[in-house]
């Protein structure tokens, strides 16, 4: 008899289809609400993606699991409520959760690099948390959808249960060609990775139960993945580079990407139709994850859901990126696809990046000045400077990437600008392990509140030492240096405005936007142990998001 190894995770829903994914141990027919799917195969897996359709809008519908006719979801005593598939409906309020930078593995004291052991309270995983208290939870309250903003696998910081299986599966004669020990090498031990992040019972039960939306991070492949042309280069030389890239993305698109596509993006997948087709799609997939690894032209990881009458744009700031010559986060043709979606009677608009857009000012001046440096602003000698600073500080969100940066305020501006506008534009992020919201003001006129949302992380709290760095870094006397270096280099000032109005906090916590016609909520919380030593959230801030910023002080 079949068995169910990962899932099910329930991906996307609107007002009467949903899809549902799973992972099995051998070949069969995956069967949710009498629709069924024969599952495909890759490299000894086996996968399906089953779309659910003529649901009920705006109720409930319970469901279970039956793989070649018997049942294996729920559990067998399970002790958590029955997953459910919650349809869309415009007229009542929404709940998006987001998050970002969740390590995985026991949930006790984990070592750090810069001190001795977390604090049982700084490790306590906010997933873990939020889910708990959403057992207890009727399923009109719910959230409508759970964002995932990258770092949902750690490859290159993995749990001692993890670094035993790649010791046990690599064995004594290790050739010194081949991957770190501390970090997965290809897609087999991939597959582990996210069996150990998805199938701890309380985190298996919320994905199962709560639509999902994800995008990757530089942690999901390696630290700093395609940071610049100059980093492409050096891990292209490492003969472990090529199964670690190629057996990353090939993961990602089985595990993530798959479940982002709506059932119309599904059905035109000609690489989904061709992978089903085939006895095992595994060399299909890798020639499409080494092509993706090195081109950007017609290739797309980006996507979005309409929310209601709100839609939510997920960019990929990480495997689209343009490194040489004139760097761009994404490719013009990319852009253009952005800038399309963003067209509609839409009450609420959500860019979401795993990167942010708006940095606190002197960040954003400094990687401003970097990147005009590392491009020879300042001649050869400072140019290897700046590029050794820029991957050893991590110096690559948006401000480091000039063009895009102007590029996507422009079209924030001319967003406000339409007869018809968002009541807001947020920018939803993570990726740098604490949480700030920063609101902007644009140039022209407008009623749209535009702000930026950060949080980060989940699981994985910045180490003190580095907390005080950064609160030092955000001063007044750093920003004006920083802005002063970026004006030395030649950088334009930028074309908006902005300042943090909440943060930064560095709790493992989660965010939670609600919104209702033309009204916008942010809630952050963190999480933390009750008296009885289980996970909790309590609350950090909470703010108003359609509020038209005043005009603030240039940055």
């Amino acid at each position: 008899m079949p068995g169910l190894l990962v899932g099910p995770l329930l991906r996307y829903v609107d007002e009467h289809r949903a899809t549902v994914w799973v992972e099995t141990d051998a070949a069969c027919t995956v069967e949710v609400l009498g629709h069924r799917e024969r599952t495909f195969h890759v490299e000894g897996h086996h996968y399906a993606i089953v779309v659910v359709d003529g649901l009920e809008a705006g109720r409930s519908h319970p469901y279970e699991v039956h793989l070649d006719g018997e049942r294996v979801w729920p559990e067998a005593g399970s002790p958590f409520p029955p997953s459910t598939i919650r349809t869309a409906d415009p007229d009542r309020r929404f709940e998006l959760v987001f998050g970002s930078c969740r390590v995985t593995g026991r949930h006790e004291a984990l070592p750090t690099s810069t001190r001795g052991f977390r604090t049982r309270q700084e490790d306590v995983d906010a997933l873990r948390a939020h889910a708990t208290r959403l057992r207890d939870r009727p399923d009109d309250e719910l959230p409508d959808a759970l964002l995932l903003l990258g770092d949902q696998v750690y490859a290159d910081e993995v749990s001692p249960a993890t670094q035993a299986f790649i010791q046990q599966r690599r064995g004594p004669d290790r050739s010194r060609d081949e991957a770190p020990l501390s970090g997965v090498a290809d897609f087999e031990e991939y597959t582990h990775l996210y069996r150990e992040a998805w199938r701890e019972p309380v985190i298996r039960w919320v994905l199962s139960t709560v639509p999902t939306a994800m995008i990757f991070d530089d942690h999901d492949v390696y630290d700093d993945w395609n940071t610049s042309a100059a980093w492409v280069r050096r891990m292209r030389a490492q003969p472990w580079w090529h199964d670690r890239i190629v057996g990353g993305l090939v993961a990602y698109w089985l595990y993530q990407h798959l479940g982002n596509l709506s059932p119309d993006d599904l059905a035109g997948n000609d690489l989904l139709a061709e992978v089903r087709a085939a006895d095992d799609g595994g060399p299909l997939l890798r020639a499409f994850a080494e092509k993706a690894d090195r081109e950007t032209a017609g290739l797309r990881f980006s996507y979005a859901r309409d929310i209601g009458r709100s839609r939510l744009i997920v960019i990929d700031s990480r495997c689209g990126r343009v490194l040489d010559g004139d760097r761009r986060m994404v490719d013009d043709e990319e852009f253009a696809w952005i800038a399309a979606q963003t067209h509609g009677d839409l009450d609420h608009l959500f860019l979401a990046t795993s990167l942010p857009y708006l940095l606190p000012p002197s960040f954003h001046h400094l990687e401003a000045w970097d990147e005009a440096v590392a491009a020879g602003r300042w001649g050869r000698v400072p140019a290897r400077a700046a590029e050794w600073l820029r991957q050893a500080l991590d110096l690559e969100h948006w401000a480091a990437f000039q063009g895009s940066f102007r590029q996507l305020a422009a079209l924030l501006a001319e967003i406000r600008g339409r007869e018809r506008a968002p009541a807001s534009v947020v920018l939803l992020s993570g990726d740098v392990h604490h949480a700030y919201l920063a609101e902007a003001s644009l140039p022209g006129p407008g009623t749209t509140a535009v702000y930026q949302a950060v949080c980060s992380p989940l699981r994985h709290p910045m180490p003190a030492v580095l907390r005080g760095i950064y609160r030092a870094g955000i001063s007044r006397p750093v920003r004006a240096v920083t802005r002063w270096l970026a004006a030395r280099a030649g950088v334009r000032g930028p074309d908006l405005r902005w300042r943090l109005v909440e943060g930064p906090r560095f709790e493992n916590q989660i965010g939670t936007l609600s919104f209702r016609g033309r009204t916008a909520h942010l809630a952050l919380e963190q999480a933390h142990l009750d008296p009885d030593g289980e996970p909790a959230l309590s609350p950090l801030f909470a703010r108003d998001l359609t509020i038209l910023a005043p005009t603030t002080q240039p940055v």
